[in-house]
């Protein structure tokens, strides 16, 4: 081995990586991204949960009860409601994640200690909220001392707090992300390597129909796996799906179509497989963390919540744990829908705009 030629190798390996600026930026941006999301984004401590209050007693040591947990700062008590009906309907929803439920002999509980005073319903479908409303009920309210004994948890939708009912649900949108945006983000690319996009350019395609005819055989692919993950979550799991299967596919097909436009969108960025291989992953790390999948989304400071807005998985999440868990329609949850079909079209509008039918 010769030192001189080794030294030459590197040079010229230093000098590729050098004019490769997409490889040297994700050289550096990994770690400043993994850096920021853990160390800033990443929070397990879960603060100022959308809350709503019920008083059915409306007394002055209700209202002073509802203070001191307010004073806690673990729920937002944001809404009064006037009907345990509309409590079922915000969880349902997604609105809130928990209601505080003040029955109307409320003071006379207290005075006696053989019911618990208060009723705190919990969105079961998170395993975070679950668990930071437990910790708050056992905890000390600040200038109260201990808090009332026997203040009740009640978990809709998960009363056996059984992990896998958190988790199936979201491990559809985490494997369709890492597939379709994968797979798609390498397709225009490929072609170009292999040499195929000569043949393309010769042909009246247009930039549309290139790239629909990319996308459309992975639509196929993506509901098999849907499918693939359903079956499996049932009969391993028992998780089930208290909604309309047709609804849940539904949600599932705008969430693939999502993904897809972004591979897209990076396919025409990228030169080569590799630095799509790069964006791709570069686009993971985003979405599995701050869309909710991992960590609390209510935990997140405000900005981080802003950049997990314009992800699709966050907004798929909010879809699929509220169909298959919470049983609730799609027109429900129109805007999660809507959120996802706006960055589909956005998405794929660029992505469009980017296709050229020239071979530099």
């Amino acid at each position: 081995m010769k030192l001189r030629r080794l030294g030459a190798i590197v040079l010229k390996q230093l000098r590729q990586l050098r004019r490769d600026r997409l490889t040297f930026g994700m050289i550096v941006g990994i770690p400043i991204l993994q850096l920021a999301l853990f160390g800033y984004a990443i929070n397990l401590d879960v603060r100022k949960l959308d809350a709503a209050v019920l008083d059915q007693a409306n007394t002055a040591r209700s209202r002073e009860f509802t203070q001191l947990l307010a004073h806690a700062q673990v729920l937002n008590l944001r809404e009064r409601l006037h009907t345990p009906q509309e409590v079922y309907a915000r969880i349902g929803s997604g609105h809130i994640s928990a209601a505080l439920i003040i029955p109307p002999d409320f003071e006379t509980r207290l005075e006696r200690r053989d019911r618990p005073p208060a009723q705190i319903v919990v969105d079961g479908s998170d395993q975070a909220v679950q668990a930071a409303v437990r910790q708050l009920v056992n905890a000390p309210l600040p200038g109260a001392g201990p808090a009332p004994p026997g203040i009740a948890v009640v978990n809709f939708y998960n009363p056996q707090r059984r992990a896998p009912l958190n988790t199936v649900p979201g491990l559809i949108g985490v494997i369709l992300t890492m597939t379709m945006v994968l797979f798609t983000a390498s397709a225009l690319v490929r072609e170009r390597e292999r040499g195929n996009l000569e043949m393309l350019i010769a042909t009246p395609v247009s930039p549309w129909e290139l790239t629909l005819g990319k996308l459309l055989p992975f639509i196929g692919i993506g509901l098999l796996q849907v499918t693939v993950v359903l079956g499996l979550g049932w009969w391993l799991f028992d998780v089930p799906i208290r909604g309309s299967g047709l609804e849940l596919y539904l949600a599932a097909l705008v969430f693939i179509l999502a993904s897809l436009a972004l591979g897209v969108l990076l396919s025409t960025l990228a030169r080569s497989q590799f630095q799509a291989l790069q964006m791709a992953i570069f686009t993971f790390l985003p979405q599995i963390l701050l869309s909710g999948f991992m960590f609390p989304y209510a935990a997140m400071p405000r900005p981080a919540q802003w950049i997990a807005e314009g992800l699709p998985l966050t907004h798929f999440l909010r879809l699929v744990r509220g169909i298959m868990l919470r049983g609730v329609s799609i027109t429900t949850l129109w805007e999660p829908l809507l959120a996802l079909l706006l960055f589909t079209a956005i998405t794929l509008t660029l992505a469009v705009t980017r296709v050229r039918k020239r071979l530099d």
